[in-house]
This record gives structure tokens, sequence and C-alpha cells, in this order.
């Protein structure tokens, strides 16, 4: 049994890029701002795992058991990943307090009143030996939120300067971004459009990779002016937030709709003009919500994408914006470690009965406990 006492916390993330599971193992202080990495992991999809996720984001026969075999065989790469945390770290399972695990989203419908984030807590709780906490979004939903994006919350605890507004820009299959201003008494945020969702399943398609290392192949292409317009002319870039996205939208039919008369362009010129797309959408949410910002802070498998890092540099510019461009690195946070992070984050504040949510950023009738136990 997990010591409730205790400031260890597990966060698993796996998110809308599909690649695999993030784990840290964090000490979580009293002081919310205090949390240590004490170990990093990361378990990558099997390719049968990733097929059968993928599958699950469209409507398909026999769903109901498709989903739960994979969310059974995702409880076991999760397991798996947790074992490499207490390894890495000398930890028991005994010593830690819980497992905050996000799950993997499948479905994402506020309008419709539902959010699914499939998953088995309670065959993880059994293998792992530690009590589970999962099922964050639902009840921001509940709540008449958007149940995303959850990170804000995480963000503004960790990050918010006294001095000056900043951005952080979290960019997985799709990209948020959270306002920290310090002229608010909370963060902003919101779900700006695609992150690499597009780019990863063009260069998969064309090349057979799962993503453009460096973003260097769209470096070698050039961008269509008009293919980038007609990818722009999407409504949703439009809507005020509170709003959330997911590859409900953003996938691979979305994006034929939109080649139809670009037909003879090269893939390399199209995967050019998804990274400026990605740019652009990010570069407009930033100026046209947080004018005041002089700082941008990336984190998630975007802040590796050296290209595109370029574009929203090149985006912002154009826009008048002077914006410094950094990974959370310089804020002493690994990049590719801060969603786990805050599912660790998001299960300690489970623990102590506090809220999970920002209402500001969801949309949710006020501050919510997020989350579902499922005791070891």
């Amino acid at each position: 049994m997990a010591h409730t006492n205790s400031s260890l916390f597990i966060g698993l993330m796996s998110g809308t890029s599909m690649d695999g599971v993030d784990g840290v193992l964090a000490s979580i202080g009293s002081e919310p701002t205090r949390i240590t990495t004490l170990a990093a992991a990361h378990r990558p999809f099997p390719d049968e795992l990733r097929a059968a996720l993928m599958a699950l984001q469209a409507p398909g026969e026999n769903e109901i058991h498709r989903e739960s075999l994979a969310a059974d065989a995702l409880a076991r790469l999760y397991a798996q990943c947790v074992a490499d945390l207490l390894d890495e770290a000398g930890v028991s399972a005994a010593q830690v307090c819980a497992i905050g695990v996000h799950g993997q989203t499948i479905r994402h419908q506020p309008g419709a009143g539902y959010t699914r984030q499939t998953n088995n807590p309670a065959l993880l709780a059994e293998l792992a030996g530690i009590d589970v906490i999962a099922d964050f979004r639902s009840r921001d939903i509940a709540a008449g939120g958007q149940g995303a994006p959850l990170v804000p919350a995480f963000h503004h605890a960790m990050f918010a300067d006294p001095a000056q507004a900043i951005v952080l820009a979290n960019i997985g299959g799709i990209a948020n971004i959270s306002i920290l201003d310090p002229a608010s008494d909370s963060a902003a945020g919101f779900d700006t459009g695609p992150g690499n969702a597009l780019m990863d399943g063009w260069i998969f398609r064309h090349r057979g990779r799962h993503y453009d290392d460096q973003g260097s192949w769209a470096a070698s292409g050039r961008v269509d002016a008009a293919l980038l317009q007609a990818l722009l002319d999407e409504p949703y870039l439009a809507l005020p937030p509170p709003k959330s996205t997911g590859r409900d939208l953003f996938h691979a039919d979305w994006l034929a709709a939109r080649l139809g008369p670009f037909g003879m362009l090269a893939p390399v010129d199209v995967q050019a003009t998804l990274a400026r797309y990605t740019a652009v959408t990010l570069a407009e949410a930033i100026h046209r919500h947080a004018p005041a910002a002089r700082a941008v802070y990336v984190c998630g498998g975007g802040a590796f994408n050296t290209h595109l890092l370029d574009e929203l540099g090149a985006a912002l510019a154009q826009l008048k914006q002077p914006v410094a461009i950094a990974a959370t690195d310089a804020l002493g946070m690994a990049a590719q470690h801060v969603e786990a992070l805050a599912f660790a984050w998001l299960a300690q504040r489970f623990v102590a009965r506090l809220p999970g949510n920002l209402p500001a950023v969801t949309g949710a009738r006020g501050p919510r406990i997020m989350g579902a136990l499922y005791p070891a």
C-alpha cells in the first residue's frame, strides 16, 4: 500500500503525437512550485498498439472490444514505464504516494459532453502496486468545461513570473498555449490547432518515418501560399477561447479534403507548408491573446523541431512581436518531461483534495478536484 504522506508521485503521459509513454518520478514539496524530477523514462508504442490506438480515433467495427484490448496493452506499457522509473531511482512501489496517468485520448467531444482517454487504471494499479489516479478531464467537462487544456494550471503554478508576461507553448500532436501574465491573477490558455499531428502523418505516409527529425524534410521544401491559406481558413482557428481540439478535427481526411486542388504539389512542399501552418497558427494565437509577451518557452516534442521553432520566430517577427523563443529547459524543466510532470502534480492535487483545473482556461463553472482513484 502506498504511503499517502509520501512526497513521491509518478506522472505518465501519452499524448496526441502517439509516439509512446513518457514517465517521471517526482518529489513534490508542500510549496507547490517545489518539484524535483528524480527519474524519467520513455517507452515507445509497439507498432501494433500504435496502429490500434490510431484506428480508434475514428468510428469503426467492434470498437468496444478493440478499445478494451488496446487499453489493457496500454496499461501494461504504463506498468513497464513505472518499473523503469522505480529501478532508475532505486525506489520501491511502497514509497510512492500515487501515479497520475492521462490515458490515450481517442475522442474529445466536449460539445457533446464527453472526452475519452482510453486506459485500464485498475490493471495498472494491480500491476504496479501503487494507487492510480486517472480520468482527469471528465470532471471539468461535467462542470461545463472543455476538459482541456489541463497543463495551464501546472504552468501557472511552476512558471508564472511576477515581472513579465510569458507564454508556454506545448507542441505535441496538438498545440496549446498558456498565457502567464502578471496583470491577470490567473492563467489563460487554449488549443491553438495542430502541432505535430499533420506533419507526422504526412512524413509517415511519404517517407515511412514517425516524425520529421528537427524538421529537416520540411526545411528542404517550399511553402505553398495558396495551400497555406486554404489551411488557415479552418473555422476552429477563429473561435474565441475557451476552446480545445484534437485528432477528431485535425486528421488525415481533414488534410486530404484541403489538398484536393493541390494534387500537383511535391510531398516535401506540403510538409514545408504544414510546418508553416503550425507556426503561423501558434504565432497568431500568441499575438492576439498575449500581445505583451516577450518570451515563449516551448515544451513537448515540438521543442526539438528546430525548423518549426525558426518558423515560429519568423511568424512572430512578421506580426511585429519581438519574442525570444527557448525550450522550457531554460526555466529548469526539461521540455520532454513537462506534461508527465503535470500529471504527477495533478495526482498530488487530487491527494491533497485541491482543484486541478483553471475555470478561466476550460470554461468550467468553478474549480474542481480532478481525477478518479484506483487504490493499489
